[in-house]
């Protein structure tokens, strides 16, 4: 087998009045991450992991931010495009293993429903997907609660 791996890495900041939109829900808080599309920090670091380890480049390149086409779009649907760029060159997904890094709001309540939200767009079991998430003990702009940021890793085979 041909095995490849990807990291990806996002970031984006905290604002009042936008939608707080990470791995594809919805999350109640008092501000959300602004950028071109919904800003959602783990599906833009997963998407990031998975163009890479398949050597398609980064999401800013399949995605411009200034491509006023994809203003607005959903990032489920950006990882889905980008899920199926590698799919269509024969590769499959081994697993994914992501972090959010967030001072607030407490993600443990949110995390099973963004691993199903993966699994199915990246077609693979929920047993295949990790996700964790941290904070930065105060420190920094995610301290500060001025942003989010998210890491993946991605590991991707082709049979031979």
């Amino acid at each position: 087998m041909n095995f490849r791996v990807g990291h990806g890495f996002d970031v984006h900041e905290l604002v009042a009045g936008r939608k707080l939109i990470l791995g594809g829900l919805e999350i109640n808080f008092e501000k959300g991450l602004l950028g071109h599309s919904d800003a959602d920090v783990l599906l833009h670091a997963i998407a990031d992991a998975l163009l890479g380890a398949a050597g398609l480049g980064d999401i800013g390149h399949a995605f411009p931010p200034n491509d006023p086409e994809i203003e607005g779009i959903s990032s489920m649907d950006i990882l889905r495009k980008s899920f199926l760029r590698v799919h269509n060159l024969g590769y499959s997904t081994s697993n994914i293993d992501a972090t959010i890094l967030a001072e607030q709001p407490k993600m443990r309540p949110y995390l099973q429903a963004m691993i199903k939200n993966i699994a199915t767009i990246c077609e693979i079991r929920t047993s295949q997907v990790n996700l964790k998430a941290t904070t930065t003990e105060k420190l920094g702009f995610i301290g500060r609660k001025e942003g989010m940021a998210a890491e993946a890793v991605v590991l991707i085979f082709m049979e031979k």
